[in-house]
Order: C-alpha cells, then structure tokens, then sequence
C-alpha cells in the first residue's frame, strides 16, 4: 500500500513534465523548416531590383554569411554555378563577350544581344565593360585574394554569391542560374551593394 502513492506521484510528474514540453512547443511553434539553401534561394521571382538609376531593394545574401568567413566546403564542380562564374572573374569584360553568350538566357541574353547590336550599330554602349566586378577597377591580385563564393542549389534553380574587396571597398554581387538541358545558364547578375541588376537595362 505503501508504494501506490508514490507510483501515483511519479505517474503525475511524468505527464505534467510531458504536458509542460507540449505547451512549450505550443508557444514556440515547430522548428524552421527552411534550410541554409532554401534562405539562400528564396523565391523565384522577378530580380528585386528596378531600372539603373532607379531605387532598389538590395538582393538578400545569404542569412549568416559573411564574406571573411566563407569558404568552399569542397573543390569546385566541374559544370557547376560556382564553376560557370569563376571565369568572369578571371577575365575582366567576359560578360560582354558575345562568344561566351551560350552561358545566359533570358532575361539576361536578351539584354546582352540588345547591347551587341547597339554596339554594332555604332550608337555607343549600353553596359559597363566589368560588371561582374560591379563596375570597379579590375586587379586580378586583389581580386584574387579576396574573392568568395557561397552557391546555393534548389531543384532547377540556383544562386552564388560572389564577395571581393577591391581597392579597400567591399563588393557583393548575386548571379541567378537556371537549368536547362543539364546545364547551368544564367539568368541574371544583380550588384547588392551597386543596386542594379543586368535584366533591368535597356539597350535600345
């Protein structure tokens, strides 16, 4: 007799701790279901940036992610985003070469071929000769030292970030990708820290 009140305490404490645990989950609600990736990414809308010139909401960096901290966790993948971008920061200018156009689609090819032709058509430029630098001097050594990358990849879409200092000013820029036929294309480079985004040219 002497152990049924006990059995009876100990009976209680357990399913007050287990209410205690379920008002707790109540009142914080489920853990986030959003991966690093999934922040990084967000949705697939239109490019969060108006015409050159005009006011525009900043590209959002990935949640937690600073430049002088990042690193690649692993070798770059042949054929990946991060691999597709590596090059215009080897080469000041690649963006615009028509050569390297099999990299874009729309709506960032359409951009660039409006500019070929007004090129062509001897009516001046369009683009910036170096805006994957964001339209800074180019210094392959600095660039070199400082460049970051974080690349995010969900289903057919994907994003890499892309962080270099050059002549002590900090750069962000954001290049969206789309898969197509088992190749990454881009489809547009936003400036965070320029505010401008290439598919919001017009070239005419």
């Amino acid at each position: 007799m002497a152990h049924r009140p006990f059995l009876a305490l100990s009976t209680m404490c357990l399913l007050a701790v287990s209410l205690s645990g379920a008002a707790a989950q109540g009142l914080l609600g489920a853990p986030p279901a959003n991966t690093p990736a999934d922040t990084a990414l967000g949705d697939s809308g239109a490019p969060p940036a108006n015409a050159p010139g005009g006011a525009v909401e900043p590209a959002t960096p990935p949640v937690g992610w600073s430049p002088a901290e990042a690193a690649p966790a692993a070798p770059v993948q042949p054929g990946s985003p991060t691999a597709v971008v590596l090059p215009f920061y080897d080469q000041a200018g690649l963006e615009i070469d028509p050569a390297q156009r099999s990299h874009f689609i729309d709506p960032a090819k359409t951009v660039l071929d409006k500019s070929d032709a007004l090129r062509k058509s001897g009516q001046g430029e369009c683009l910036d000769p170096n805006m994957a630098l964001d339209n800074a001097d180019y210094d392959k050594a600095e660039i070199a030292k400082s460049l970051k990358t974080l690349e995010a990849i969900s289903g057919d879409q994907a994003k890499v970030v892309v962080a270099f200092v050059i002549a002590g000013n900090p750069h962000r820029l954001e290049w969206k990708f789309k898969k197509v036929d088992g190749d990454w294309k881009i489809t547009d480079l936003l400036s965070v820290t320029g505010e401008w985004a290439l598919s919001q040219y017009q070239c005419e």
